[in-house]
């Protein structure tokens, strides 16, 4: 790890361990993942956009500069949260986006997901908390950038509590995906 040290982990909330993920969780990591893409998404996996959930180990494990957490009960691994670098990608997302977010300075959050069982338990946010002490950690990143689809139960919502609104189609925009997109403000770096 470059620019400093980890916090010590896992951390506890509750019955749950907050963690990174290790060899041992990414068989549950992805299935919570496709299990979303089904479940919640309705689109089922997409090779062109969930590539990285059959490459768990390459795209997140290996590069020092992305990383991926997960919450656990016990063995059982319940909710995700992923970082790689990396802004938005033009299309399908609007040029300006990709502009404001260059490849070489921004982390992208993904894959934040949790069974909804386990869901209001306060993992998404500690997850997502994790997520930003690794991206701070990282001195080349200069901005932690995501989107959501808002069609999503409670999605919108819970971005809105954590983080600055860039881009809402839904305000007179073109993006035909209905994706609104996020900024979380990186303590010590101007944006």
């Amino acid at each position: 790890m470059t620019g400093g040290t980890m916090p010590q982990y896992p951390h506890d909330v509750g019955p749950y361990e907050i963690r990174p993920a290790e060899h041992r969780h990414l068989d549950g990591a992805r299935s919570v993942m496709l299990d979303t893409f089904y479940r919640d998404f309705g689109h089922g996996y997409r090779p062109d956009w969930h590539r990285d959930v059959v490459d768990l180990d390459g795209t997140y494990l290996a590069p020092e500069q992305h990383a991926l957490f997960v919450a656990t009960k016990g063995d059982e691994v319940v909710g995700t949260t992923a970082v790689r670098a990396g802004g938005p990608k033009s299309p399908p997302h609007p040029g300006f986006l990709a502009q404001r977010y260059p490849d070489d300075t921004t982390a992208q959050l993904f894959r934040v997901y949790v069974r909804p069982e386990h869901r209001r338990c306060g993992l998404a946010r500690a997850l997502v908390g994790l997520a930003i002490d690794f991206v701070t950690q990282q001195p080349h990143y200069q901005a932690l950038y995501l989107h959501t689809d808002p069609r999503v139960d409670g999605a919108e919502s819970f971005w809105r509590s954590l983080a600055t609104p860039i881009h809402d189609p839904r305000d007179g925009g073109d993006d035909i995906y209905q994706t609104v997109h996020f900024e979380i403000t990186l303590p010590g770096r101007p944006r």
